[in-house]
């Protein structure tokens, strides 16, 4: 009888193949570091691209939802031969009758009427204000609010008065109400300030007045320059055909209708685009970055053939050097990756919490570079584990 002589497969366990890899990337930490750099550029891109928009989006879709989107504009448009049109003087009681509307208020700007800081101001130097009569339910329809001091009632708004926009009580200089500006040579006292308007912006530069006070004082005719209305948010589609014929019924063409929050979900698509392009250019980053680890595990390859051969002739197998070096690559990748993670996420809470924004970076987008940077990783090592794996013993040993 004869007997077999039992065959041992040569076997690499997966932590002995980790501390393999872990060790080929200490072996040159200054080179790991280098070649890392790109991965954790284009990571850190992606990353901080995301998160800001992100972060910049919930802000909008927060504007909007404390906002609301059943706003819409009215202003008179431009007759057939061009000439500037007027709205009728009853606009608001007109919009009042249409079936779903809530609430209107109104703005009138007073042509030839101007306000000034005191009455030795040039009056040339108008600081491109604008004087309007204001409608009473004008903050709740705007969503407006008050900085400081209050808004006009029924007996401040006869009397010279006013309430100044943002941008407004800014270029005047005033920061308290109680403080005196003047319109038309004559002395006004301020009442209060408003906080910066998304929905209506010309309030922001708008010295406000009394309608009453402007009717008998600085000629106001009457016909509002801007409606604003509220209504349901399943009839708004259905307001906005009935606006123009309500108000002019022989040429509805004569009147512009217009929902400010429009501008605010552009704004939302724009930043989601430009998003789109800056991840491009992150992964273009990413794949310089790739290219990166590849050179380096072509030059560790051609640097360490003494080793490949020492370990072929001890018994690894073809198999044992290109995983080894297939996991040096991955390794390599990742501890960019990781590092591109922590400098985007510091990157996206740095500009979210400077702009007052809540810092969003969903869960899943982590974990997506993560997965991202071993896949460049295992792209980038195929070549160089193929050719390590392809090296003869004797010639490894024999240079």
């Amino acid at each position: 009888m004869s007997a077999s002589t039992p065959t041992h497969t040569s076997r690499l366990r997966g932590i002995d193949l980790l501390r393999l890899g872990w060790h080929g990337v200490r072996a040159h930490p200054a080179r790991a570091a280098l070649s890392a750099l790109g991965i954790a550029i284009g990571i850190a891109a992606m990353i901080s691209v995301i998160g800001v928009s992100l972060s910049s989006q919930a802000k909008v879709q927060e504007q909007l939802a404390a906002l609301g989107t059943n706003m819409l504009t009215v202003s008179p448009g431009e007759s057939f031969s061009g000439e500037k049109t007027a709205l009728p003087v009853d606009s608001e009681e007109r919009l009042r009758r249409i079936d779903g509307v809530e609430q209107v208020s109104s703005v009138a700007e007073l042509e030839g009427v101007r306000a000034y800081r005191n009455s030795h101001i040039d009056p040339a130097q108008t600081n491109g204000l604008t004087v309007a009569a204001a409608g009473d339910q004008l903050l709740e329809v705007t969503s407006t609010e008050l900085r400081n001091g209050s808004w006009f009632n029924q007996a401040t708004a006869q009397y010279p008065t006013t309430v100044l926009g943002a941008t407004a009580a800014e270029r005047l200089g005033i920061t308290t109400p109680g403080s005196h500006i003047t319109i038309n040579g004559v002395s006004y006292t301020v009442l209060g300030i408003l906080k910066p308007s998304a929905l209506a912006p010309q309030l922001n530069t708008s010295v406000l007045v009394g309608g009453e006070h402007a009717a008998q004082q600085l000629e106001f005719s009457g016909s509002p320059t801007t409606l604003f209305e509220r209504s349901a948010d399943e009839a708004v589609a259905q307001v906005r055909d009935l606006i123009p014929s309500t108000l002019n019924a022989q040429r509805p063409n004569e009147v512009s209708v217009s929902r400010p929050s429009d501008t605010l979900a552009a704004q939302n698509a724009i930043d989601t685009v430009f998003t789109g392009l800056l991840v491009g250019v992150g992964s273009i980053a990413l794949l310089v970055g790739g290219i990166g680890v590849a050179n380096i595990m072509v030059i560790t390859v051609m640097e360490r053939r003494r080793e490949i051969g020492l370990r072929r002739a001890l018994g690894a197998t073809r198999s044992h050097i290109r995983k080894q070096f297939m996991i040096e690559s991955v390794l390599l990748a990742t501890y960019g990756g990781i590092a591109g993670i922590v400098l985007g996420g510091a990157c996206t809470l740095t500009v979210s919490l400077s702009n007052g924004w809540t810092p969003t970076i969903p869960p899943l987008v982590p974990l997506l570079g993560i997965v991202v940077t071993i896949l460049v990783g295992a792209i980038a090592g195929v070549l160089p584990a193929m050719r390590a794996a392809n090296t003869s013993p004797t010639a490894a040993l024999s240079t």
